[in-house]
């Protein structure tokens, strides 16, 4: 399937106003994940568009009204579910949040009411039908992404981790063969994928306009740090995610026993979940505990310091739609090292980093190993990484220019029902 990049749109800034109905089953500034990513989307396009926002409000959460008083809000309380990372993976609640959406819809569109198009922001998996469907609005899903499969080489390494996780393996038979959630794609004005892994996906769901926009995303850079001096062959690697497999920390402290002879070369480790006692243990068995520092869950003002003093951000995840940890990194100048699989590998070039191929454990630990000894034995190269790394951070992730680019899409979409 032939894909458009979303950064050739370019909006109007004459045009009138749109008027803008957007959807997000979760909408929240101080959550993380895709209910901060909503968050950040609709308030973007909320200083350039007339937003109207449906949304679940959470229990206990800061209330969606309160966190964007310039957009109207419609919120439905979200049913609670004990097991936060099945509500997270499955979204039980969808189906309801789907019929109440549809009927709000309706009752608005027979008041008379009209939106100039939908968007659609998340869930970013693709297998949730929308509520515009049939509506008539035309519609944009995403930046979608999720549906990536675990590679078979590291799959007995996984199998500790919740069976739902395993349903994502149905994604693509459901696009191919659930008449309802093709229908959802088919009619869609627009749909964007975070990267070209998704336009594979969908070339089965027959849309018919496909966009590929990057998921980098940052306010602003931060400010160029003058680490200390490269010359003494310390170099400190960072790596930051969830605690679970798909991660590619196990693969990077195994790299780590490889790289015994560097002593210079440390890692610090942020992020909590059951795969860092797995990784704590095999940092002792395989004697590189003492250069591995495991801070856990922390603060965001902890994780800024971290990548504040560190020189190269690792992150070997093998099952990575799109990983906003990436921007994070780029938009402090540390040259990434990642696999050249979803998002990650879509993003970082020679020009910021070094990407891997990812074909079993062993090997992902060796090549990791292999960059990591080259980087210490020739740590000036990083300095034009960390320039262009910040450089495609600044031209492909800063809000203010995915908000303009979106506004051309959306103004594209509304030229193309008017002409209908």
């Amino acid at each position: 399937m032939q894909s458009l990049s979303l950064d050739e749109l370019v909006a109007d800034p004459n045009a009138e106003r749109l008027n803008v109905l957007m959807i997000a089953p979760n909408c929240d500034g101080t959550d993380v994940g895709e209910a901060w990513r909503a968050f950040k989307w609709v308030k973007a396009m909320a200083e350039i568009a007339n937003v109207t926002l449906i949304s679940f409000q959470r229990h206990g959460q800061v209330p969606v009204t309160d966190q964007l008083p310039d957009v109207e809000i419609i919120t439905f309380d979200e049913p609670v579910f004990s097991n936060e990372r099945l509500n997270a993976m499955l979204k039980p609640g969808y189906p309801w949040f789907f019929f109440k959406v549809k009927s709000w819809i309706r009752k608005n569109q027979a008041a008379g009411r009209v939106f100039d198009v939908g968007h659609q922001v998340t869930p970013s998996a693709l297998r949730y039908p929308s509520p515009f469907l049939d509506t008539g609005i035309p519609y944009i899903l995403g930046p979608v992404g999720g549906s990536m499969a675990t590679p078979r080489s590291f799959r007995s390494e996984c199998r500790g981790a919740p069976w739902f996780v395993r349903l994502r393996m149905l994604d693509r038979i459901r696009l191919a063969g659930d008449p309802f959630l093709r229908r959802s794609f088919k009619q869609a004005a627009a749909v964007i994928g975070v990267a070209p892994y998704v336009g594979e996906l969908l070339s089965i769901a027959d849309v018919n306009e496909y966009y590929l926009h990057s998921e980098l995303t940052i306010d602003d850079l931060a400010p160029v740090n003058a680490r200390r001096s490269l010359a003494s062959g310390e170099i400190k690697l960072l790596h930051v995610g969830r605690g679970v497999r798909t991660k590619g920390l196990r693969d990077l402290v195994r790299a780590m026993a490889q790289l015994k002879d560097l002593s210079g070369v440390t890692l610090d480790s942020a992020g909590g979940g059951e795969e860092i006692e797995i990784c704590k243990r095999e940092a002792i068995e395989l004697g590189v505990a003492d250069r591995i520092t495991f801070h856990g869950h922390v603060s965001r003002e902890e994780v800024e310091a971290l990548y504040r003093k560190s020189d190269v951000f690792v992150f070997p995840s093998f099952r990575e739609p799109s990983g906003r940890v990436i921007s994070e990194a780029l938009r402090w100048g540390l040259p990434v090292v990642t696999t050249n699989l979803g998002g990650p590998g879509s993003v970082i070039n020679a020009s910021c980093g070094f990407t891997l191929p990812v074909e079993d454990p062993e090997q992902l630990a060796t090549d990791l190993a292999s960059t990591i000894r080259r980087i210490a034995k020739e740590p000036f190269h990083l300095v034009p990484k960390s320039i262009g790394g910040r450089r495609i951070v600044a031209e492909q992730g800063l809000w203010r220019r995915k908000a303009n680019v979106m506004l051309g899409c959306y103004q594209s979409v509304a030229k193309q029902a008017e002409l209908a």
